[in-house]
């Protein structure tokens, strides 16, 4: 998979300066789509984790069309509510803050965004991203490294999707996942090997894009849009 680079972090002030002009684009129902699996982990009452922007979830579609026959794509979670990304975000940082009383608030919020997004730039409250992972036509997950949403484990821990520490075919799994991911025009947030995104800022810095097209989003709608079958 390469040489792990420099990563640059969703708590970056690089991103949060990059502009979003918002384009209106509604979230859609990925359960509509028979062709993409919705793992249940993660449901919440009103679905919400099972949306995403439609755009974002068209190219998961035509991303499950570049995967071998007997692979799906298989989806934890997509939009997050404001208010759950504020907590996790809170939480992280709370953590960090016992671990390390002698940071300073601007490292803690550096390094709790090393895994969790600061709320004003987090990719999942747009309905741009999405955490995904891979398994047979059957529903048993392939071999990945660690599971989805894992305890991060180091600066070059497992979770890190460059990671070295992980078996050879957990790192040709994750090399399947990412060239369909990447071929549709998805960027990885690389200190998670499931997170992906397109719209919002950090994909714009990544794809060199000159602003974000997705900001925060009001959540699912109530038309019963579903995504597109592919």
């Amino acid at each position: 998979m390469g040489e792990m680079s420099e990563i640059v972090l969703l708590s970056d002030p690089r991103i949060l300066e990059l502009r979003v002009e918002e384009c209106g684009e509604s979230l859609v129902d990925l359960r509509g789509a028979g062709v993409l699996r919705i793992d249940p982990r993660l449901a919440d009452p009103a679905g919400a984790f099972a949306h995403l922007r439609s755009s974002v979830a068209g190219r998961l579609v035509a991303a499950q069309t570049l995967l071998p026959r007997e692979l799906r794509l298989l989806v934890v979670e997509g939009y997050r509510p404001p208010a759950l990304q504020e907590q996790y975000f809170s939480e992280s940082v709370e953590e960090l803050r016992v671990l390390h009383p002698d940071w300073s608030a601007v490292r803690l919020r550096r390094e709790a965004g090393r895994y969790i997004s600061p709320p004003e730039v987090a990719p999942h409250v747009a309905g741009a991203a999405v955490d995904v992972t891979l398994c047979t036509d059957a529903g048993t997950e392939l071999m990945m490294g660690t599971e989805v949403n894992a305890t991060p484990t180091g600066p070059d821990g497992a979770c890190y999707t460059a990671s070295p520490d992980i078996s050879r075919e957990a790192m040709d799994n994750r090399h399947i996942l990412i060239t369909a991911l990447t071929a549709v025009g998805l960027v990885n947030y690389p200190t998670e090997w499931w997170h992906w995104s397109y719209g919002d800022r950090y994909w714009a810095f990544i794809a060199g894009a000159p602003h974000a097209i997705y900001g925060l989003s009001g959540g699912p709608s109530l038309n019963g849009e579903s995504a597109p079958a592919g």
